[in-house]
């Protein structure tokens, strides 16, 4: 059986915030307190000593400009010393994965021995910029050295230009939307309405069981709000715990509303949160007496064409991963994949099983196969769960991880598809 190089990566422990919608329970919280309030909890949870933190790795999509560097400004929050190393990674849906792989490599490799590593995002507080000519005239006034000066600058400023710009919800390279890139896979693949409606309903119905029954307890913390703190946020607030498969086909088209099968229920919803994990060299957990709750045993990050099929990079990251921890799906005990759209969703597994699809873009290899039911995303997902792009891959990882401890179980893999026609996905062991 294949393996990583270097050390083995060992991730002892996991949490994150409750997910939920944009302009709710977290309207006031930025991603930066977020993530220090994630990260302190973590640390404190898992009685890690201060001084056994090496690095800590974190990330957010929508960048605050107060922020550049949100990984440092995440630990000194937290209380971590103001010796540990920091760095920040974006990679889009992909972020908090991208944030373990690379501290995972730096540990394999020796150079570091723990690290805290994860993403948060803050939907509710995007920031708000202004059109060129605004922020050039700001910059000209800044430089005035008289009132006149100062007001001569915004003189070729029209109206128009004084309009606030929100971040962008297109594709630079496309002009077109993730919903409308996913609406055109669905049209392209042949996936209907009502199979992501039926879709969308099995990921709330499964998250609701997940936390009817406790499943979360070890995964969620509890968030205080409020002026006076004394709001308390325990669960996510995006799940149907009512859900009844019905009442998804009574919402309407978003993107294509005259031919269109995308809508509000099939898709996972703007969300705020955050999520962490700490990964360690396997005998620098043994040292601190952690107990490992899996292995990192391959990762593999893959990119598509944007204006071909947004979404569908995991069909060729997942085969990738395998391939390099010498397994077979067949092997795979779990599969966590990221649920952006129900479209997107169906339209990787599809690729997965396909054998035209592998004939045609993976060089005539055979299809990795298919994902029994039973074994594929078994708490719900991200339609239900809710999707703080940064948040996420963490969130797959340690839930991919509790889910396997208590089925008794070892392998999984986690999938991702992010932004840009990126792909990723990683394969875990739980001994």
């Amino acid at each position: 059986m294949a393996s990583r190089p270097g050390r083995r990566v060992a991730i002892v422990a996991g949490l994150r915030t409750p997910f939920v919608k944009a302009g709710t329970s977290f309207k006031d919280l930025s991603a930066l307190e977020l993530g220090k309030q994630v990260v302190a909890e973590l640390v404190q949870r898992a009685e890690i000593p201060a001084r056994a933190i090496d690095q800590i790795v974190f990330g957010t999509v929508i960048p605050s400009v107060q922020l550049p560097n949100i990984a440092r400004e995440v630990g000194l929050a937290a209380g971590l010393p103001k010796n540990v190393d920091a760095y920040s990674v974006v990679r889009a849906c992909a972020t908090s994965l991208q944030a373990m792989t690379s501290a995972a490599d730096a540990i394999a490799l020796g150079e570091i021995d723990l690290a805290v590593v994860g993403g948060a995002e803050a939907m509710s507080d995007v920031p708000i910029s202004y059109s060129r000519p605004v922020a050039q005239a700001v910059l000209a006034a800044s430089r005035g050295r008289s009132l006149v000066e100062k007001l001569q600058a915004f003189q070729h400023v029209s109206a128009k230009d004084l309009l606030p710009v929100p971040p962008a919800i297109v594709e630079y390279s496309t002009g077109l939307s993730m919903g409308e890139s996913a609406e055109k896979m669905a049209k392209e693949n042949g996936i209907s309405r009502e199979a992501q409606d039926a879709w969308a309903h099995r990921s709330h119905f499964l998250a609701a069981q997940a936390w009817e029954s406790g499943k979360f307890r070890h995964e969620v913390m509890r968030v205080l709000t409020g002026k006076d703190f004394d709001v308390v946020v325990a669960e996510d607030n995006i799940v149907r715990k009512d859900s009844k498969l019905e009442g998804y086909g009574k919402l309407k088209p978003v993107f294509d509303k005259k031919y269109g099968s995308i809508t509000a229920g099939n898709s996972s919803p703007l969300t705020d949160g955050a999520s962490a994990l700490v990964i360690c060299a396997e005998e620098r957990a043994r040292e601190l007496g952690l107990r490992p709750l899996g292995f990192l045993r391959a990762y593999a990050y893959a990119a598509v064409d944007p204006g071909w099929q947004l979404l569908q990079a995991p069909a060729f990251s997942a085969p990738k991963a395998l391939k390099r921890a010498g397994m077979k799906l067949s092997d795979i005990d779990l599969v966590e994949m990221h649920e952006a759209f129900a479209a997107q969703v169906l339209s990787n597994l599809q690729a997965w099983s396909s054998k035209k699809f592998a004939d045609e873009y993976l060089g005539g290899a055979e299809p990795i196969g298919d994902v029994p039911d039973d074994k594929l995303n078994p708490r719900g997902g991200s339609i239900a769960l809710g999707h703080p792009f940064a948040a996420t891959g963490a969130r797959l990882v340690h839930q991919a991880l509790r889910e396997l401890d208590e089925k008794s179980k070892n392998t999984a893999l986690v999938s991702v598809c992010a932004a840009g026609g990126l792909g990723a996905a990683c394969i875990l062991e739980r001994t």
